[in-house]
């Protein structure tokens, strides 16, 4: 059974498991609006932000839903980097594609020059720095970081033309108390760690997902309970197995899902042994 016959049987806007969510569906997890508040502040000012945590914790996410936000402000350039693990050369040519900006990779001092008067001339007519966000940057090299400072810092680093916010796991703020990188390191502002979330985050985020998709009924309150116990606090994990229940029960024509259909999925079978002690 595809996603629209599983949208349709249960009455959903939306599977609100899967990656691919509208706007209005992103969670704000615990802690980050106060985050994107201040990182909406700073587009006056340029800059660098920081979000990190282990996989699975809803960092793209936040990032996604902060990207929503930015694009919403009048004149505010937004350029989201697809291929983090670029060379300078390829690092060159995307950031010439994001901020409309002719480049060419063998000559990189025009192409730094040609970036920086366009920053400058967007700052000078908006008042707004242009902003790029760049998910999982744990995979930037640290030419292309130092490149990215360097390329900000503007009047003997009394200005800068742009603002980023890096977005990776916690492999990242080590690599910023190296020698390389501690330059770029001391010059971020706002930094949000996200932390595992209680099973009483995650039934929050159950309910709201639920009713944002158009069918809080589709779960029993002893399932999301069930299943935010048994998630090891991990967004992802949770997706992972209400997607999975969700899927057996659209093929099975059942009405709800329920904490049945969990132990039916995801109980571990009993060996012969066990059998034999329950008989």
């Amino acid at each position: 059974m595809n996603n629209t016959d599983i949208r349709s049987l249960y009455g959903l806007k939306y599977n609100p498991f899967l990656p691919d969510l509208p706007p209005e569906a992103l969670y704000a997890i615990p802690g980050t609006e106060s985050f994107g508040l201040r990182v909406r502040s700073m587009a006056e000012n340029g800059g660098f932000a920081l979000i990190t945590g282990e996989p699975g914790l809803g960092k793209s996410k936040t990032l996604q839903k902060i990207a929503h936000q930015l694009e919403q402000i009048p004149d505010l350039t937004v350029g989201v980097m697809q291929r983090p693990q670029s060379k300078l050369g390829d690092f060159y040519r995307e950031m010439g594609e994001l901020f409309n900006v002719n480049l060419s990779p063998s000559n990189r001092y025009g192409g730094f020059k040609a970036l920086r008067d366009r920053w400058e001339r967007h700052c000078q007519s908006t008042l707004l720095k242009p902003v790029l966000l760049i998910d999982e940057a744990q995979q930037v090299s640290t030419e292309c970081l130092t490149e990215l400072r360097i390329l900000q810092s503007h009047r003997f680093d009394s200005q800068s033309l742009l603002f980023t916010i890096l977005c990776g796991d916690n492999r990242l703020p080590d690599r910023f108390r190296s020698a390389d990188l501690l330059p770029l390191g001391s010059r971020i502002g706002p930094r949000l760690l996200l932390e595992p979330l209680s099973p009483e985050q995650l039934q929050d985020y159950l309910y709201f997902a639920l009713e944002t998709a158009g069918n809080r009924q589709l779960m029993t309150d002893e399932l999301i309970l069930t299943l935010s116990a048994h998630a090891a606090n991990n967004l992802r994990v949770l997706n992972q197995m209400a997607a999975e229940l969700l899927a057996t029960a659209a093929q099975e024509n059942l009405p709800r899902l329920d904490e049945a259909l969990f132990f039916k999925l995801f109980s571990p079978p009993m060996t012969k042994s066990q059998h034999r002690r329950r008989k």
